[in-house]
């Protein structure tokens, strides 16, 4: 599993893998942060087939063309905003991610890159979100072969290192328990 998923430190709009993943908002439109990050990077042709979709609920995704990135298609995944944890917020972040790998695995994309979905103007807690993200990315990539690799995309000082640590409780988390009194 080690091997399937992975922080990096950078710009999502730069890399070069299938798909990499919007915190997009519900109506698909350019909106501040990645999104409008994404947005800018790709060009008005995203906005114009975006406007054709008509839209994502949240906890969903869509799949549109990546255009001038690099990436060759865009996953807009739609985030709660957070409104103190107990509005189902992590189910619906949780439901992000999935309907993201979904898309992918259906497309036959065999690399992803996320964004901490909804920890932006959502206000999500980072921490947590990135427990979310950790937890159902393995929980998906331990049922299918494709993606073969998840890239977590921290672009902040402030990111990187909790995306790190919740990657590797969560690998740590898979690993098998000794049983109490067992020799090392």
């Amino acid at each position: 599993m080690r091997k399937r998923i992975r922080v990096w430190k950078g710009d999502i709009t730069t890399l070069a893998v299938d798909a990499i993943v919007n915190a997009a908002n519900t109506g698909l439109l350019a909106g501040g942060g990645v999104c409008g990050a994404i947005h800018a990077a790709a060009g008005q042709k995203l906005l114009a087939e975006c406007l054709r979709l008509g839209g994502c609920p949240t906890g969903e995704a869509r799949l549109t063309k990546g255009y001038a990135l690099p990436a060759r298609y865009i996953i807009h995944a739609v985030g709660p905003v957070w409104m103190g944890g107990k509005q189902g917020e992590e189910q619906l972040l949780a439901s992000c991610y999935r309907h993201s790998l979904e898309l992918a695995t259906a497309h036959g994309l065999e690399t992803i890159a996320f964004p901490a979905i909804s920890t932006g103007i959502y206000g999500y807690p980072l921490e947590r979100a990135a427990r979310v993200a950790v937890r159902e990315i393995i929980a998906y990539l331990g049922e299918h072969e494709l993606p073969r690799e998840v890239v977590l995309a921290a672009y902040g000082d402030d990111s990187h290192p909790l995306l790190d640590r919740a990657l590797r409780e969560g690998l740590e988390a898979l690993r098998p328990k000794r049983p109490r009194g067992a020799q090392a």
